[in-house]
């Protein structure tokens, strides 16, 4: 005699829950731009209203955060992989306290998700707040070690944080 068992999981995410997961990054890019003042937090919170709009469309596949040195050398850096499904993760924003950088930058690249691809004359039409362009910028961060993460989740659409310094 054999048993055997299935299950299916399914999880529907809204708005709101994209927003709610948002509101983390934003902590988090507000935390680094007031840390390192390579950045304003204004602008800071220009990319997190992009980081939003974009997530709400389902058209971020990653974002990859690099604090770059006046050297040009990467300092710390941290990525956010956007699950749409089963994401789980309750962690708070925080764990981000870089280092005083006044004369680096923070580099933002954007990864999109093959829906952007397919729809990326509607994506155009979103009121972002910064003037995006292709990089080809190497964000494999081998010049650190990994550091940590963490993961924001609302309904089973999530970010998963990981560090690198």
């Amino acid at each position: 005699m054999s048993v055997s068992n299935s299950s299916t999981v399914t999880s529907s995410y809204t708005i709101a829950d994209v927003a709610k997961v948002v509101r983390s990054i934003e902590a988090d890019l507000v935390m680094i731009a007031s840390s390192t003042e390579a950045v304003s937090e204004n602008k800071a919170r220009e990319y997190a209203h992009d980081i939003e709009l974009l997530a709400k469309s389902d058209y971020l596949a990653k974002v990859d955060l690099t604090l770059i040195s006046a050297s040009e050398n990467e300092v710390k850096a941290l990525t956010y992989l956007f699950i749409t499904e089963n994401a789980s993760g309750s962690a708070r924003p925080g764990g981000v306290m870089w280092p005083y950088t006044p004369s680096g930058r923070l580099r933002v690249i954007l990864s999109y998700t093959d829906k952007y691809r397919a729809q990326r004359d509607q994506a155009k039409k979103l009121p972002l707040k910064i003037k995006w362009s292709p990089s080809y910028d190497d964000t494999s961060h081998s010049s650190l070690s990994s550091s940590g993460s963490r993961g924001y989740s609302s309904n089973g659409f999530g970010a998963n944080r990981n560090d690198y310094s």
